[in-house]
Order: structure tokens, then C-alpha cells, then sequence
């Protein structure tokens, strides 16, 4: 009689127990065969993304560690980390770094913050006729050629005969610097930017308003929020992802600003708009690779991290 209330004991125990977890390395190596098709079509992009993205970037890194004079011999000769002392020693490239940070801080800001009160603007259910003409008209600049549109702002800010100086002259105003003073430079060149790109995010913000839960901005509108409550409370918290993928991109986008300073300003004046890119293709130009090469090492960890630390934060925002 014991033996056989121990063993329907252990029976019951048996039958009762929790199944045993699954291995984590199991269940994705199962989700992977599950999504095989996918990862099959996936496949072509993703070899030509490590053939033409990963490999130069790795093989600019390899540059960075050898020697300028030997860089791009066959037999490029080692210089360990001399090419990184000699970048972080030098005032010219500090400065550029700090001055790209300003910049990319300052478009960032500026270019989010218009892109949604353009979306906002686009989506109001009183802008019913023209919507279409509007969307376009926003985003025509993002698919003009740089170089043309560049090109073009060039021609209105010349203090010679720019078109906007000419504007202003026949109002009887002062005339406006142009490219010739560092400040002005600077603020042409964030002025550019936005014009370029400002219409990308907008369009990004404008797709996410009209996927928002219009049910929840009317219960706050009929607990007697306002506008602004209901943009603050309701709205904006729904755009925490395309905030997100706007800031990534934007960041990614300014830190490594470049054709807009070759076209406009060619770092000046006075270095006023020397970023990092193009102090780095500065020294290319002139055969030091490792050192160019050092700088836009550092360059791609910058913008590798602060993206990374975006993106962390955006996931952050959302699991709250």
C-alpha cells in the first residue's frame, strides 16, 4: 500500500510539473526557420550592405593605423594609435569637433521642431483642399539635387549680387552678409540644411499623426483639455517613435555634414564652418591618409554611439 501511494504520488507530481524552458538559443534558431523566406529575400541586401558599407568602413579603420606615407602601398606600414594622438593634439580639429556638435545640436533642434508644426499644419482637418500641392511642395526640396540646390543658395546669399541682397537693398534695408562673416556662414549653412531636409520629417511625423488614436484626443477634448493639453498629454506621447527615428536620422544626417560646406563655404570663413568631415577630407586631400582617415574613425564612433544612446532612449520613453 505505500509503495503504490508513492508511486501515484510521484505520478501526480509527474503530471503536474511545469514543462522545462525552452533554451533562448532554441527558440530563435525555430523564429529564424519560421521567417527563412524573409531572411532569403533579405539576404542580397544584406551582402551588398557589408560589401559596400561594412568592408570600406572596416578597411578605413585599418588606414587609421597605419602610416600616411605608406597607407595605400602594398605594404602599408604600421603606426599603432600615432595617428589618433596626432588628431586629438591638434586645436584645428577640436575645434571643428566642438563646432560640429554646435551644428549638429542646432539643426537638429531646428529641423524637428519645424517638421512637426509642418505635419501638425498639414494634418489640421481645416487644410482639406491643396493638402496634396502642400505635401509636395514640402518635400520637393529633399529630392532636389544637392549640388543644384546648393549650388542656388550660393547665388541668393552672394553679397554681390545675391538675389536676397537685392531684395533687401530695395526696401532700404541692410544687406545681409552672406558667407563673409563666420557667424552668418554658420547660419546660412544651418539654414541650407533645413531647407534640404526639413520636408523628410515632416512627411515621417505627418504619416504618424494620421495613425494616432483620434479616440483618445477626443476624450481629453470632452474632459475639457485644450489644445495644447491634448498636444501634450495625447499627442506627442503617441509620436515617441517617429521622434525617435527622426532624431537618429537627423543626428546621423548633420554630424557628418559635408556637400553643403565643399558647395557654400569651403570651411570658412575663418574656419567658421570647418566640421570634421570636411577638415578631414582637407587632410586627404594633401596625402595624410592615416591622419584623415584617424578623424573619420572618430567621426563614425561619435555618431555609432550618440545614435545608439538615441535610439536607447527612445525604447526607454516607450516601455514607461
Amino acid at each position: 500500500m505505500p509503495a503504490q501511494t508513492t508511486t501515484a504520488t510521484l505520478a501526480t507530481s509527474a503530471a503536474g510539473a511545469s514543462p522545462r524552458p525552452v533554451p533562448i538559443f532554441l527558440r530563435r534558431a525555430n523564429d529564424a526557420w519560421r521567417n527563412r523566406v524573409l531572411y532569403l529575400f533579405l539576404l542580397p541586401f544584406a551582402a551588398l550592405t557589408a560589401l559596400f558599407g561594412l568592408w570600406p568602413i572596416g578597411e578605413s579603420i585599418v588606414v587609421a593605423f597605419t602610416r600616411s606615407a605608406t597607407a595605400l602601398s602594398d605594404a602599408p606600414e604600421w603606426a599603432g594609435l600615432a595617428n589618433f594622438r596626432s588628431v586629438l593634439s591638434d586645436p584645428a580639429f577640436l575645434a571643428s569637433l566642438w563646432r560640429t556638435l554646435f551644428f549638429t545640436v542646432a539643426s537638429v533642434a531646428l529641423n524637428l521642431g519645424l517638421a512637426l508644426a509642418l505635419a501638425l499644419l498639414l494634418a489640421h482637418p481645416l487644410l482639406r483642399r491643396g493638402r496634396t500641392l502642400f505635401k509636395l511642395a514640402v518635400f520637393l526640396p529633399v529630392v532636389t539635387p544637392d549640388v543644384a540646390g546648393f549650388i542656388t543658395w550660393k547665388w541668393l546669399v552672394n553679397t554681390n549680387f545675391g538675389a536676397l541682397n537685392a531684395v533687401l537693398l530695395s526696401l532700404g534695408l541692410a544687406p545681409f552678409p552672406g558667407v563673409t562673416q563666420p557667424w552668418t556662414a554658420f547660419g546660412t549653412l544651418v539654414a541650407v540644411e533645413a531647407w534640404h531636409n526639413v520636408g523628410l520629417y515632416a512627411l515621417i511625423f505627418l504619416t504618424n499623426l494620421q495613425l494616432l488614436d483620434q479616440g483618445l484626443t477626443e476624450a481629453a477634448r470632452i474632459d475639457g483639455a485644450n489644445a495644447w493639453q491634448r498636444f501634450r498629454y495625447v499627442v506627442l506621447p503617441q509620436l515617441r517613435p517617429a521622434i525617435a527615428v527622426n532624431a537618429v536620422y537627423a543626428l546621423i544626417q548633420f554630424l557628418k555634414t559635408f556637400t553643403v560646406v565643399v558647395v557654400i563655404t569651403k570651411g570658412g570663413p575663418n574656419y567658421a564652418t570647418n566640421f570634421v568631415s570636411y577638415y578631414a577630407y582637407s587632410k586627404f586631400d594633401v596625402a595624410l591618409y592615416g591622419e584623415a582617415t584617424a578623424m573619420a574613425t572618430i567621426l563614425f564612433t561619435m555618431v555609432f554611439v550618440l545614435a545608439a544612446a538615441v535610439l536607447w532612449l527612445g525604447e526607454r520613453g516607450e516601455a514607461r
